[in-house]
């Protein structure tokens, strides 16, 4: 039986407030949902909220909040996000799903997306959603999730984890991070970006949740890796080894592969290919430049290589994704339009060099 849509055609995002639930990751999903349009200014998403049993339901704050939706309302989502909550009981102690909850959870419809905020993953995984998948929750958690649901591979650093239909958001705030992905999942950079500048939150964080752990100070005369970065991002069109990497910080490259992921969550080679695929995005999305140029221009050397890295983040090709997001008739940046105009000083990265430079990782970690 087909999902029903909004009368507008709405995609229907349904939000399921349990007992203790966070007021902050609750209306997470109504700024950024709620506020995506279309470039004609229409809403793209329709977005409620449920609970089991309707009526007044407590928060972790000095207020209730009253929902006058039941679980009945799931049936109709297309995308179903579970927040947080500091009343969970047996399913953050045991991993099982009370009655009532597990009665609610049954009304979702095959084919549903689903997407939890902070620990409203051990709710996903307490249903059995998240068996054999990658997923995340709140760095505070992560061993304890582990423990109680070993059929699920953890992961303690990203932000948040996209397995296609089932999306799970570290702690808090992370769950910007993971509604606005969604949303440039579902409808493009552009549209995402202008949510977040309407939300004044950054489009998309470097690094993960790592970044956030308490780890002992260093010492005051210590370097971080902020340059190497921003050197990085002025030249990703260029190939870019570790060893220039490290240089910039004058480091070793062993003690600056250390210091990056202690302060990102994830290892330069990782780093760099997540910019260069942001830097593929946008110029497939607002450019008319051709996919060869454009895999020059992102660093990747070839369309092979750009579709491989491509395929890997987004799961689509270059042309099917500028298919699908291209925003009309785009009119090429002035830095895009000089490149294009004159060939980038030094030889554009091959997809060998992007690769070596993956080794070259490899070799350190040895």
């Amino acid at each position: 039986m087909p999902r029903t849509k909004t009368a507008e055609g709405r995609h229907r995002v349904v939000v399921l407030a349990l007992h203790g639930v966070i007021p902050f990751e609750l209306g997470i999903p109504y700024r950024i949902f709620g506020k995506a349009r279309s470039p004609g200014g229409h809403h793209l998403y329709d977005v409620v909220t449920c609970t089991p049993e309707p009526g007044a339901v407590r928060t972790d704050a000095d207020f209730p909040i009253t929902v006058e939706l039941g679980p009945e309302a799931l049936a109709e989502a297309d995308t179903i996000v579970v927040p947080a909550s500091y009343e969970l009981g047996p399913v953050f102690d045991e991993g099982r799903l009370p009655a009532a909850l597990a009665a609610a959870l049954a009304h979702a419809r095959p084919g549903t997306r689903w997407v939890s905020i902070c620990t409203g993953s051990f709710v996903l995984a307490a249903a059995g959603l998240l068996d054999g998948r990658p997923a995340t929750t709140h760095w505070h958690s992560t061993d304890h999730f582990q423990r109680l649901f070993p059929a699920i591979t953890v992961d303690p650093d990203v932000l948040f984890v996209d397995d296609g239909d089932v999306l799970t958001s570290a702690g808090v705030a992370s769950g910007l991070d993971l509604c606005l992905h969604i949303v440039r999942r579902d409808h493009g950079t552009a549209v995402a970006n202008e949510v977040a500048r309407r939300s004044l939150v950054p489009p998309h964080r470097d690094g993960g949740q790592a970044q956030y752990i308490r780890r002992p100070l260093p010492e005051p005369e210590q370097a971080t890796t902020t340059a190497a970065r921003a050197w990085a991002l002025g030249r990703l069109d260029r190939p870019i080894s570790l060893r220039e990497l490290a240089a910039q910080e004058s480091m070793s490259v062993r003690t600056f592969t250390r210091r990056f992921r202690e302060e990102t969550g994830v290892s330069p080679g990782q780093w760099l290919a997540a910019q260069r695929v942001e830097r593929a995005r946008h110029l497939l999305e607002d450019t008319e430049l051709s996919v060869d140029r454009i895999a020059r221009d992102a660093g990747f050397g070839t369309p092979a290589s750009m579709r491989q890295h491509l395929q890997a983040a987004l799961g689509v090709s270059p042309t099917a994704y500028r298919r699908t997001f291209r925003t009309g008739t785009a009119a090429a940046s002035p830095s895009v339009a000089f490149s294009e105009s004159s060939e980038p000083p030094g030889s554009p990265e091959s997809s060998e060099s992007f690769e070596s430079f993956e080794s070259s990782e490899r070799a350190v970690r040895r």
